[in-house]
């Protein structure tokens, strides 16, 4: 055997030692490393399922509920709404029930979901947004309008997509009361405003037509 060949077996073997005594102080240590590795991809793949399946049974739960209300069943709907649990669809879900209450003429149970889900930090903004709305709106015809005027001045501000209909319901509330001018600041300003949609802005303009007359006779 050559020197070379030794030196190349001995450097070997010293290698194998060096392993051997790595495993036997860490190798338990490696062990349980790699099944944390899998216990936690395994852990991981499973929660992401039950998210999953927890999503399909809310949507499903939604969906049914809103068969029921649709087939005229409003009592079983509002009681399917309220089994829904998945944060997402449980928003929607409150929405939809609020809206049923609503066109039942139960306005505080309706406004008090509204206001509920206006003040959940984990919903969406648009949809925290819509639900002020909502409330603004089933309240147009009994509340006060400091009431609204409070609910809707975050809404009343350039660039919010919102405050074409937060003038439209002040304007409504200002005319129940007979307060003519107001109401038909209100009407001015969606009329002065670009941006105001075109089914809104007709309804502004048959508003100021019926509104001149009541404005000059004041």
């Amino acid at each position: 055997m050559s020197d070379e060949s030794l030196f190349r077996e001995v450097d070997e073997e010293v290698r194998q030692e060096q392993l051997k005594r790595l495993w036997a102080r860490y190798g338990s240590l490696v062990i349980g490393v790699c099944l944390l590795v899998i216990l936690g991809v395994g852990g991981w793949q499973g929660w992401k399922y039950w998210q999953v399946k927890q999503a399909e049974a809310a949507g499903d739960g939604f969906f049914t509920a809103d068969g029921l209300v649709s087939a005229g069943k409003a009592d079983e709907a509002l009681t399917q709404f309220e089994t829904i649990s998945h944060p997402g669809f449980r928003v929607l879900g409150e929405l939809r029930e609020a809206g049923l209450l609503t066109s039942q003429g139960k306005t505080a149970d309706a406004v008090k979901i509204y206001d509920a889900v206006a003040a959940t930090a984990t919903a969406d903004q648009s949809l925290r947004d819509l639900a002020s709305i909502r409330a603004a709106v089933a309240l147009a015809d009994t509340a006060e309008v400091a009431d609204l005027a409070a609910r809707l001045k975050p809404f009343d501000v350039e660039g919010n997509p919102w405050r074409h209909v937060a003038r439209e319901i002040m304007a409504s509330a200002h005319w129940r009361l007979k307060d003519y001018a107001a109401a038909d600041a209100q009407v001015q300003a969606m009329l002065g405003d670009p941006e105001t949609p075109g089914s809104l802005r007709q309804r502004a303009q048959m508003m100021a037509q019926l509104l001149q007359p009541l404005v000059t006779a004041k």
